[in-house]
């Protein structure tokens, strides 16, 4: 346990109501989650400025739409990877699974949990791609997914088989534009594992302006600030000068497969970081992963433990992963811009001998 003072359970609790609403919550604007636990009429005037272009992918390989918001009530049908449905209404289930009781309707096609749906919009970016040729750095800047999913080839051919499927809010390293036979625009994207380069169509990706990595909160001196990952709440809570700030719900390290990938408690910092990083190991058909533009990276560990945004699934509120702490792309944004230390817009990666102090706790 940190010798720091800890949240208290009434304040833990509160925070609780603002986090029930998981992976919908606009973490990424300015608004500190803690003015949300002062509590909403209901969950759809939380949500009432996100419908009705809301739309859910499905991420697991399939899923069950049901009659109601209960895993007991009749399945209606199957839903399968990848698709793409409109997100009508947000409500909460009966009792279980216990750590997330948010159910969304697909309209009349009935209700599917929340854990199984990331949370998507779908945004092509419509402006003169011409235009990009001037404004992206000669060295490259980031941009993000505005669709569900996207194709990424490693040749400039529609034709050729595609490398990956990149997905709504991965970041990655934009190195110029070019464009095909057709005059498409495509942006030529680094692959920073395999060092190659991706081809993915320009309407499918957001540049992210300078001013959104701006840090949060920079004339607080580094040793005020600390961020806390409860173990057993499954939840991520950032302090200045011991005042809550910020909660997010989270999915850290679990066992699976035989192996214990739990997430070790301890005390860390957060010394280097990111915004976004194609992370892959092991085989992916087992307990393996490989993940392209997984976004706002923020390492606290040599080994390659860090906080990080988590597109491929919403299953926020319990352990789940190979030992790195899981949040939405957008209360991971937060955390990134809110630690130390700061990364320019321009630059890949800061690694640094310091950072933002991190207790992880039982």
């Amino acid at each position: 346990m940190s010798s720091r003072r800890s949240l208290s359970r009434r304040s833990f609790l509160q925070l609780g109501a603002a986090g029930l609403l998981g992976g919908l919550t606009p973490l990424g604007s300015s608004r500190h989650v803690l003015a949300g636990a002062r509590g909403f009429g209901s969950l759809r005037e939380a949500f009432q400025d996100l419908l009705p272009d809301q739309q859910g992918r499905v991420t697991p390989d399939k899923t069950t739409i049901y009659s109601s918001p209960s895993l007991q009530s009749k399945p209606l049908k199957i839903y399968w990877r990848d698709t793409v449905f409109p997100i009508t209404d947000v409500t909460v289930g009966d009792e279980q699974p216990d750590y997330n009781r948010v159910w969304y309707r697909a309209g009349e096609d009935g209700y599917v949990h929340s854990g199984d749906i990331q949370p998507v919009k779908t945004h092509p970016v419509a402006e003169n791609r011409r235009l990009l040729a001037g404004v992206i750095p000669p060295e490259g800047t980031w941009a993000e997914v505005t669709v569900p999913f996207t194709d990424a080839f490693w040749e400039l051919n529609w034709l050729k088989p595609f490398a990956y499927r990149f997905y709504y809010e991965s970041v990655h390293w934009v190195l110029g534009v070019e464009y095909d036979a057709a005059g498409e625009a495509w942006m030529r994207l680094l692959e920073d594992k395999w060092k190659g380069v991706y081809y993915v169509p320009a309407a499918h990706l957001r540049l992210i302006p300078p001013e959104e990595l701006n840090p949060l909160s920079p004339d607080m001196p580094l040793e005020a600030k600390r961020i806390e990952v409860m173990l057993q709440q499954q939840v991520v809570i950032a302090y200045e000068n011991d005042t809550p700030v910020f909660m997010a719900r989270a999915a850290t390290g679990s066992q699976m497969s035989g192996s214990d990938y739990s997430t070790p408690a301890g005390q860390y910092v957060t010394f280097c970081k990111r915004a976004g990083r194609h992370m892959a190991s092991g085989d992916p058909a087992a307990s393996g992963f490989d993940l392209p533009g997984v976004p706002w990276i923020c390492y606290i560990t040599e080994s390659g433990l860090a906080i990080h945004g988590a597109y491929w699934h919403n299953g926020f509120g319990r352990p789940r992963t190979h030992g790195c702490i899981n949040l939405t792309p957008q209360a991971a944004r937060w955390f990134y811009r809110w630690t130390q230390p700061i990364v320019p817009a321009e630059t890949q990666q800061v690694y640094e001998n310091y950072g933002t102090h991190v207790d992880v706790i039982v």
